[in-house]
């Protein structure tokens, strides 16, 4: 909580040139003692530093991995105990990288560079410290860590403070959601487009999004709102770390990937409303089963996104869509509930999530359209009254091309820097699931992402793993990026 409430700590390095001397001579002694290697890469023996890209990074998300307000398992929402206290573990680790590091008004952590050309646009680098329930412990945490390793290792190098743009680590206080059904309340403050109705919005407990941030001790006023914005003219780019949460590149036997673009994201509430009764005496012809209307809907929901060729036409001439603007089409239902949930009563009310996400905008719009229109036919047969409450809507991110480029380039001179049998080209993928990137990408749309291969594509589970390696050559490929914006 005491450093919540601290806006900014500051890294100092000694005064004096022998202090300096001094510093650096124990710091080569340690890094020399703490086993990191060189390696002899293509460009003249770049240094691999296993300790800190691998070593330290592991440890470090086995650390934020334990830090939870569940026992038994993982579960950090936003600025909730534990979040607070891996807010203060992840800042110590920013301080110990060299980074000066203060906490917004909408809790997200940064961590920043201090450059000869501190006017210059800023590249910032985040990811989300947030979780689901029952998580796993790489969703997140990795970008984050990833990013303050290379950044330390920078540090190491005497380069940070010769980056010719400032280099700004973020860790986002909300990406997942879960606690108030609203994603990105982090990410989307920073970028600008959080409405200061989102202050309002409350769990299902009745706490408000205000009443927690001032819990917290922050303002939490259309105002503060104002203060977290960045202006768009003072950013160069965004970067992001994350695991694939898919099965792609442990397909292809890739360790890392670049992501293209991210599928757009449209969540609702369905709320059914019919009438409760007697399990046991009203008869089933003259039922109002909010129950048996729900089912209906959630298997017609299924249908739609499963076969859309039976409902949509494809032909460009006609306007209509192409067969590949619903490639990759998913549809969920994810949580479900009713009352007054007896076993002996018929329920009165049944309220269900809907998860939709497709790569072409229009394309999901009409399937959300769909879906509607037959909900409400459907429970007008039924005899019931059905609500649908658009809870968030999030319009597919395209990455920036050149960006996308470097961080290839990046990647690939990274993989050729470290002891493996990987060839062919560095894999270039859509992502199914939503990041911060897109709340980002309204900030700058100069937005990249890069992939890290998952075992099994598991994700949003304990069972969630990736290979020490994996995380090695992630955080190479991004120090080989910020190796780009660095004063030679």
């Amino acid at each position: 909580m005491a450093s919540l409430s601290r806006k900014l700590s500051s890294f100092s390095l000694l005064d004096g040139s022998r202090a300096l001397t001094f510093s650096v001579s124990i710091l080569l002694a340690s890094l020399l003692i703490s086993g990191l290697e060189v390696g002899s890469g293509e460009d003249g023996g770049d240094e691999l530093f296993p300790a800190i890209l691998r070593d330290e990074a592991v440890s470090r998300i086995n650390q934020l991995g334990k830090i939870s307000d569940a026992d038994g398992y993982l579960e950090r929402t936003f600025l909730s105990p534990g979040s607070i206290r891996a807010t203060d573990l992840i800042m110590s680790w920013m301080q110990d990288a060299g980074l000066k590091t203060w906490v917004d008004q909408m809790g997200n952590l940064h961590g920043r560079t201090d450059t000869v050309n501190a006017t210059a646009e800023t590249l910032l680098i985040g990811s989300h410290l947030d979780t689901v329930v029952d998580a796993g412990k790489y969703d997140g945490s990795l970008g984050i860590i990833c990013a303050i390793s290379a950044l330390k290792v920078l540090r190491i190098k005497g380069k940070l403070e010769k980056l010719y743009r400032p280099v700004e680590v973020i860790a986002f206080s909300d990406e997942e959601g879960v606690r108030f059904q609203s994603t990105f309340l982090g990410s989307a403050a920073i970028a600008g487009i959080l409405p200061p109705t989102a202050l309002q919005i409350s769990d299902k407990s009745g706490i408000t999004v205000q009443d927690v941030l001032r819990e917290n001790s922050f303002e939490a006023t259309d105002e503060s709102l104002v203060w977290v914005k960045y202006n768009p003219k003072s950013v160069w780019g965004y970067v992001e770390v994350h695991i694939e949460q898919g099965p792609v590149l442990e397909t292809l036997g890739y360790p890392l990937g670049v992501v293209k673009g991210i599928a757009g994201q449209t969540r609702l509430k369905v709320e059914v409303s019919g009438a409760q009764g007697h399990a046991g005496t009203v008869p089933m012809l003259m039922r109002q089963d909010s129950m048996a209307a729900a089912a209906e809907l959630i298997v017609t929901l299924e249908t739609l996104c499963k076969y859309p060729d039976k409902l949509f036409a494809y032909d460009e001439q006609c306007g209509f869509f192409e067969k590949e603007s619903l490639a990759g089409l998913v549809c969920t239902v994810g949580e479900i509930s009713c009352w007054p949930s007896a076993s002996n009563v018929i329920p009165g009310q049944v309220n269900f999530t809907v998860d939709i996400r497709a790569i072409d905008d229009e394309a999901r719009k009409s399937v959300v359209s769909e879906f509607s229109n037959q909900v409400y036919r459907k429970c007008e047969q039924r005899m019931v009254n059905c609500t649908i409450k658009h809870k968030h809507d999030a319009e597919a991110a395209h990455c920036d091309s050149e960006l996308t480029l470097q961080l290839k380039h990046a990647t690939s001179s990274a993989l050729r820097k470290m002891p493996s049998d990987i060839h062919g080209d560095v894999p270039i993928l859509m992502s199914g699931a939503g990041h911060d990137a897109m709340a980002m990408s309204h900030l700058t749309k100069q937005v990249g992402m890069l992939f890290v291969r998952c075992r099994g594509g598991i994700s949003h589970s304990p069972e969630e793993s990736v290979l020490d390696d994996d995380v090695w050559a992630a955080g190479l490929a991004l120090l080989q990026f910020l190796d780009q914006h660095v004063n030679q």
